[in-house]
C-alpha cells in the first residue's frame, strides 16, 4: 500500500520567525517529519501552495480536488488548516473519489516545543489506512 500527503500549509506547516514574533510560509516541513514519523507504508507526498487555511479560496479547494482525482492511491492525508477545513471536506466529499481521504491540522506548528503535528499526522496515517472509502476529518 501506498500512502499519498498532500500538504497544503496550515499552522502545522508554519514557521515561527523570531525576529519579530510572527508565524508564515517557507520550505515544508513535512519531509522532516516523515523521517520521524516511522510509517511502514511507503508514502507519495506532494505539496501544494502552503497557506492559511483562512486565505484559500475556491480555486485553492479545487486545486485539492484535482490533487485527489490524479491520485492513483486508495488513501490519502491532507495537512491542512484547521480553520476552513470542514468547507474542504464538503467540497471532497459529494465527489465520491473512491479513496479514503482524510484532513488533519495542528493547533501549535511542527517547529515549535509540544506541537500536536507529529502525532496528528500519525493518527491521521493510521486512520487512512483503516476506514473504508469517504472523508473524514481528524483533529486533536
Amino acid at each position: 500500500m501506498t500512502l499519498r500527503i498532500l500538504a497544503t500549509g496550515g499552522t502545522f506547516d508554519k514557521h515561527y520567525n523570531e525576529l519579530n514574533g510572527t508565524l508564515g510560509f517557507a520550505e515544508s516541513h513535512v519531509p522532516a517529519l516523515l523521517e520521524r514519523c516511522r510509517l511502514t507504508v511507503e508514502v507519495a507526498l506532494e505539496t501544494l501552495p502552503l497557506m492559511d487555511s483562512l486565505d484559500m479560496v475556491d480555486a485553492d479547494r479545487e486545486r485539492i480536488l484535482a490533487s485527489c482525482r490524479a491520485a492513483p492511491e486508495k488513501a490519502i492525508v491532507i495537512i491542512h488548516g484547521t480553520d476552513t477545513m470542514p468547507l474542504t471536506a464538503t467540497v471532497l466529499g459529494p465527489a465520491n473519489l473512491g479513496q479514503t481521504i482524510v484532513l488533519t491540522g495542528a493547533m501549535i506548528p511542527y517547529e515549535i516545543a509540544n506541537s500536536d503535528a507529529l502525532f496528528n499526522l500519525g493518527f491521521a496515517c493510521g486512520v487512512a489506512q483503516t476506514l473504508p472509502p469517504g472523508v473524514y476529518v481528524a483533529m486533536n
